[in-house]
């Protein structure tokens, strides 16, 4: 399996992990949905509804892979995206963490883009 190949599916079952959570505890009124896009390699997790009639849209995880890196452009989990991808097997130096500003990203131990 080529890198690229083995990057969405890993990107795709963590993303599926965590909608699978939610969905185990379902918050009544509101859904949870994945979007895969492989054409161009973008990864979201989304949360939406009418939860005690009050209306929520939001992205809870957006991944993009490009350039051969795995950009987390949102992660709105408690362990972290990035951990979770170094706990599969990726490399810190191939995860850019797109949510801080470029200026800030080398004081991480991540890409900086």
């Amino acid at each position: 399996m080529d890198r690229l190949t083995r990057y969405r599916t890993l990107v795709k079952q963590i993303v599926q992990k965590h909608a699978d959570l939610l969905n185990s505890q379902p918050v009544p009124g509101e859904e949870v949905d994945c979007v895969f896009d492989d054409l161009r390699d973008q990864y979201l997790l989304l949360k939406y509804g009418w939860p005690r009639g009050k209306h929520t849209h939001y992205t809870k995880i957006h991944i993009r892979i490009s350039n051969g890196k795995i950009w987390i452009e949102e992660d709105m989990t408690e362990v972290g995206i990035a951990n979770e991808l170094v706990e599969a097997g990726i490399p810190k130096e191939d995860i850019v963490l797109a949510f801080n500003p470029p200026e800030l990203r080398n004081i991480a131990d991540y890409a900086v883009a």
